[in-house]
């Protein structure tokens, strides 16, 4: 089995959708780890606040598999592929790392360059795994957090209760 990262966030109903996409996750997968929650400011144009968090799953499918998987259930959730980049989200599923992969793919790229752009990406990561090695750098993610040292100012911890499963 390989363990992947993935990203998720929704800013459009996102607790309602945060969830869905993690029931999804829970039904598909093995394994699965949740970082803690944030809740971010849109980035690249004006919206609501986002939720944002990190799942590590275990997975038998190649990187671009489950991207394709990844790909079909924001498409279920009505994520709008017609959207501008920076826009709101009703999902937004990214595969961040995988294993040690680095890829350049037309379709994939990994690691993803937004986990050292974004501390909406960063951060939980960071919660997660913290002393994942970064694929190619050998520094840990923790040790990237603090080295690139991102402004956190606009995450703020938020109360998973909403995931609570009956």
């Amino acid at each position: 089995m390989n363990h992947a990262w993935l990203g998720i966030g929704s800013n459009v109903d996102p607790e309602r959708n945060v969830r869905y996409a993690i029931d999804a996750l829970r039904t598909a997968f093995p394994v699965i780890e949740l970082s803690p929650l944030y809740r971010s400011r849109a980035v690249g144009f004006e919206g609501a606040d986002f939720i944002n968090l990190v799942a590590g799953v275990q997975t038998a499918m190649t990187p671009l598999e489950l991207r394709t998987w990844l790909r079909n259930l924001e498409d279920n959730q009505g994520r709008d592929r017609g959207s501008p980049k920076f826009s709101n989200r009703v999902i937004d599923v990214d595969i961040l790392l995988y294993d040690d992969t680095i890829m350049n793919h037309p379709d994939l790229v990994l690691p993803r360059p937004e986990i050292l752009r974004f501390a909406h990406v960063l951060r939980p990561l960071a919660d997660l795994s913290p002393d994942l090695a970064y694929p190619g750098d050998g520094r840990t993610i923790a040790e990237l957090r603090e080295w690139i040292a991102l402004d956190e100012s606009g995450l703020r911890p938020i109360d998973p209760g909403f995931l609570a499963w009956d």
